[in-house]
């Protein structure tokens, strides 16, 4: 790794910034004169809108506007929303009905936005939206996730919005028919509110005919799109920014629909709006994740050899299709089907339904989490009942580090890896072998522990292509402009060491730029951990350019030919010339000599193919059986990330990753009832892990360095929650088992872990 960077774990330099209250939120940063927006929601999960006026509202003191979805029509603005759509197994396009920047004429989920209001203070507009005049006729709803009931689209009569497959059923089935032992299994994964720290805001002004929006986002290049396309502007008229981020999880890649009403408001008034979510109008209006059920059949040899794979997966899309959702579910979910085990007989079949809630999207690791949960969660439960090691029937069915490449059944080529090496590590550094004694320990006081292993592997994602630019400053300093977003990764320390390990400059005066459509050209943003990986595989390029501009003109200071001139990474030297230059010195001498055309260096890479992390994590959990209350007590992970550039934020990466899948295995929750109404829409109702639910995480990595990048590196933005959520599961069924619990899903929250004991010690 020493050629591409020194591997240290150097502290993040922005959280100086952040912790002494110098950062620059979106809600920070708004304009001093901009009004303020409030949205009126929907109450109701399904009705008929029958009256909708806001003529009361617009005379309201302090009131500026209030728009409509008639109101952006009138404006010439297309008020259908972005949305992906996937083939369905007839060849047939998913259903896509029409998601309104503002409800038409129904609403279709509480918190849909029906009108918003613009006032001189919040105050005022909270108050006129309370005038507006807005009733409806109440319609049935749909809250299953099967098809049939109430049609909540015209056009998805039986509310499938998606029946899609891969593989062949047939040789699956065949396959099947072969095994000795099957077996089929029900999971779910339950749904969960991603609730980032700072939630979803933004600004937006018109000047000099062009619209600024600033939103705390993961990218500004799909929002310039949209707004672009849905305002009828030209692409240089729109501007859009990503100040700094406090925390996105996928959940903020989206364009919601408050940023085009804002946008569309500033230019109608001329003047600056902004709008900041409250936390329960975040919890009902952005976009959820999970929630699906599968099932599942396996089938297996008389050696344990897994024949036999086959998923069918429903999986609730909310009332609309969103942004990435279909997509999510089949194409990002089938990435790592059928994860790290060699097997070719698969099928996946994946019904996407619509039901009156918010819509479901991208959250931390965008189907590659539902996908390893699943298979591994039906691995422990497939090794309880063939009466052998979990451990070892993984190990059995592991694709051989000799198979590598491999090419899945998924189609997808894994470079490299070594499975069985990764577990025996994992084994020795989560102390498997004292594991009894624990657990006899724990029985001595009352308690039931349990220890739960998952193997995972996930992929990046997103565009493999990104951009770099490099400028040197008249001050001296050096700006490196990316096409990433931070949404709280550390990529400002990650992106100025890396480029000062390629060039020398000290990292302290490079100056990372980001999340700016006027100043970056284009980019991909952030999201399915890409973005150091392919980023800095642009910084490479990008560096080569620097070398590659700066060779001839100081091949003539020297008195040498060009190809006697090399760079060490630290300066230009040259065997035939006593002189040598730092990369900051050939910029000086550049500038005074007017070579502006050496100041300034861009370059645009693409990864040849993509690099699959993977690794293990072991969690120990104890669990009171007289109240229900289960706790982690050990957990341990050893990760396969390839090459590091700064480890302590790959470290920080996974314990956030761990928190989140914890959170979700044993305590959060999104409980609708049966009318669509939210009953988890507040932090006294919707459980988060605090400091004090999660254990010290051991962590280490094992790493067989990619070769589909010239880094050596792998991504590790998402590991944490792909692996946790089934380490955890898997470790409260095997606490559970002895006491007669067969079967178990997510949340184990003290009330369902009391039932479940309960109801393992009657038999039912």
């Amino acid at each position: 790794m020493d050629k591409f960077g020194k591997s240290q774990s150097v502290k993040r330099t922005e959280d100086v910034r952040f912790l002494t209250g110098e950062g620059r939120y979106v809600d920070d940063i708004a304009p001093q004169n901009a009004l303020h927006g409030f949205v009126l929601r929907s109450s109701v999960a399904h009705a008929d809108i029958t009256t909708l006026d806001v003529s009361e509202a617009r005379a309201a003191e302090g009131v500026h506007l209030v728009l409509t979805a008639q109101d952006l029509l009138a404006e010439g603005v297309d008020i259908a929303m972005a949305a992906t759509t996937m083939k369905n197994r007839d060849g047939s396009m998913g259903a896509n009905p029409v998601r309104p920047v503002l409800a038409t004429d129904r609403v279709r989920f509480v918190g849909e936005a029906v009108a918003m209001v613009f006032a001189e203070t919040l105050s005022q507009a909270r108050d006129a939206a309370e005038l507006i005049d807005f009733d409806y006729e109440d319609l049935d709803t749909h809250m299953d996730l099967c098809a049939g009931g109430p049609a909540i689209h015209e056009d998805a009569p039986d509310n499938i919005a998606l029946d899609w497959e891969m593989g062949d059923e047939g040789v699956a089935d065949a396959a099947m028919a072969k095994a000795t032992k099957r077996f089929n299994f029900e999971i779910g994964d339950n749904r969960i509110i991603v609730n980032s720290m700072e939630p979803r805001g933004c600004f937006a002004e018109w000047e000099d005919d062009r619209v600024h929006l600033a939103f705390n986002g993961q990218g500004v290049w799909g929002a310039k799109g949209h707004l672009a396309d849905m305002m009828h502007l030209d692409p240089e008229q729109v501007r859009v920014t990503n100040p700094d981020v406090g925390g996105g999880f996928g959940m903020k890649s989206m364009t919601y629909p408050e940023y085009i009403v804002c946008a569309v408001a500033a230019r109608k008034l001329k003047r600056a709006v902004r709008w900041m979510s409250e936390r329960t109008e975040a919890m009902l209006s952005d976009h959820g994740g999970r929630d699906l059920t599968c099932s599942v059949e396996m089938g297996f040899d008389d050696s344990n050899k897994l024949v036999g794979y086959k998923v069918h997966s429903r999986f609730n899309l909310g009332a609309y299709n969103s942004q990435f959702g279909q997509a999510i579910q089949t194409m990002l979910f089938s990435r790592v089907f059928p994860s790290v085990y060699d097997i070719q007989e698969t099928y996946l079949r994946v019904e996407g339904i619509y039901t009156n809630t918010t819509q479901v999207d991208a959250y931390r690791g965008a189907g590659r989490p539902e996908a390893i949960y699943l298979i591994e969660r039906a691995m422990d439960y497939a090794a309880r009942e063939i009466g052998v090691d979990p451990w070892e029937l993984r190990r059995r069915n592991f694709i051989a580090p000799e198979a590598f490449p491999y090419k899945s059944s998924a189609n997808e080529i894994y470079d490299v890896g070594d499975f069985p090496r990764v577990l025996s590590r994992l084994e020795t550094f989560a102390d498997r072998a004292g594991f009894e004694a624990r657990r006899n320990a724990s029985e001595a006081k009352g308690m039931l522990r349990g220890m739960g292993l998952c193997y995972y592997i996930e992929s990046i994602l997103g565009d493999p292509s990104e951009n770099a630019k490099v400028e040197f400053n008249e001050d001296g300093t050096v700006s490196i402009y990316v096409g990433t977003q931070s949404n709280g990764q550390g990529h400002e320390t990650v992106y100025a060491k890396f480029l000062s390990d390629q060039t020398g400059i000290p990292a302290d005066i490079i100056d990372v730029v980001q999340g700016d459509s006027d100043r970056i050209a284009k980019g991909g943003g952030t999201g399915g951990s890409r973005s150091v990986t392919v980023q800095n595989n642009a910084t490479l390029a990008t560096v080569e350019v620097i070398v590659a501009s700066f060779t001839p003109f100081l091949a003539a200071k020297m008195g040498v030919e060009e190809a006697e001139v090399m760079f060490d990474d630290e300066a230009f030297r040259s065997e035939g010339s006593n002189e040598s230059y730092t990369m900051l010195e050939a910029a000086a001498l550049a500038r005074s000599e007017g070579r502006e055309d050496l100041l300034t260096h861009e370059a645009t890479a693409k990864l040849p193919a993509r690099s699959f992390p993977n690794g293990g994590h072991v969690a120990e959990v104890e669990i009171d059986p007289e109240t229900g209350v289960a706790r982690v007590d050990r957990y341990t992970v050893v990760d396969d990330f390839g090459n590091l550039i700064n480890p302590m934020l790959a470290e920080g990466q996974v314990h956030g990753g761990v928190a989140q899948g914890l959170g979700q295995a044993l305590m959060e929750q999104v409980v609708h009832d049966e009318d669509g109404q939210l009953l988890t829409a507040s932090f006294m109702d919707y459980a988060m892990p605090r400091a004090d639910d999660l254990p010290m995480i051991k962590f280490t990595t094992e790493a067989v360095p990619s070769t589909a990048n010239i880094m050596g590196m792998k991504g590790c933005g998402e590991a944490g929650t792909v692996g946790s959520m089934a380490a955890v599961a898997n470790a409260m069924q095997d606490a559970l088992a002895p006491r007669g619990v067969k079967r178990s899903d997510m949340p184990y929250t003290p009330h369902r872990v009391w039932q479940m004991l309960k109801e393992g010690a009657s038999g039912a």
